[in-house]
């Protein structure tokens, strides 16, 4: 059996769309799990009348490690699937696709797809997109750390399946992380012998158009996580020059689209990133 678990918040506009798309997805053993953080919204009402379990939770003890944790825990499925309520399916085998991988190899612990940017995303978004999740698949081992560096452990909650055994055997997603709880089991599964599969076929629209300010609190987190997880950096190496091909990137990206008023702008915006990481390296001083 296949679990699909989904914590929610106020998504009554989002879940509808979201679930329709599940409930034409080309598996059919599957339980859906809806992990809700005391949405004040119709959520709950509406995950239930698509025939989901629906675990209501505080919203002060949503956690993105413990709460993933408690949600494989009690599914019964031996596929865990961790999608978030933004992301939307592609194609009706989008879920097929992305498991396939995890059935037809026993190394590979886990899986993630592809992301496309929402309609109506910026530049700015679209570019992540594209630079994080390219056309090609891959399979990663622990030896492709020498030459991808922090890409290795890259994976994704919001559309990836891991193998519950194996959760099981690197102690699950570590509660209290500020973020990257899909990266800290993503480590521990290649450090414990596991493969990781990116699967470019399998897509769902997943995107945001944050502003300068949102982006410097997202990689302060990253920051927070990677001083906390010192351990994922001795094993895989440095953000540093990760950021600085992003940087090149994004600028021949938007220069590709013409948007030459932009680059001061990236400029501005990656150096906030920076600053953002940097400081939460620092966050204890």
């Amino acid at each position: 059996m296949i679990s699909i678990i989904i914590p929610t918040h106020n998504s009554f506009k989002l879940l509808p769309c979201l679930l329709g798309n599940i409930k034409k997805q080309t598996i059919f053993d599957y339980e859906l799990l809806i992990l809700d953080s005391s949405s004040i919204d119709d959520t709950v009402c509406i995950a239930r009348s698509f025939g989901a379990k629906v675990m209501v939770i505080p919203k002060e003890t949503f956690d993105h490690g413990g709460t993933r944790t408690l949600g494989g825990k009690e599914a019964r499925g031996e596929i865990l699937i961790y999608m978030t309520q933004d992301a939307l399916p592609e194609s009706e085998d989008s879920i097929e696709k992305l498991i396939r991988p995890l059935l037809e190899n026993e190394e590979i612990g886990a899986a993630y797809g592809r992301q496309l940017p929402h309609p109506g995303a910026t530049p700015f978004a679209a570019h992540l997109r594209a630079f994080n999740y390219p056309p090609n698949s891959r399979v990663t081992c622990l030896e492709d750390g020498k030459k991808l560096g922090i890409k290795a452990p890259f994976i994704s909650n919001s559309f990836s399946a891991y193998k519950k055994r194996a959760l099981e055997e690197v102690g699950w997603f570590k509660s209290g992380l500020p973020m990257c709880e899909d990266t800290y089991a993503g480590s521990k599964l290649l450090l414990a012998g596991y493969k990781l599969a990116y699967v470019a076929d399998s897509r769902v629209y997943h995107s945001h158009n944050y502003t300068a300010l949102e982006e410097f609190k997202r990689y302060f987190a990253i920051g927070s996580f990677h001083k906390a997880e010192e351990w994922i950096i001795r094993e895989f190496g440095k953000a540093g020059g990760e950021g600085l091909r992003y940087v090149r990137s994004e600028l021949a990206y938007l220069a590709g689209l013409h948007k030459y008023h932009l680059l001061p702008l990236s400029v501005f915006r990656n150096a906030l990133k920076f600053l953002g990481y940097k400081m939460g390296r620092n966050h204890k001083r």
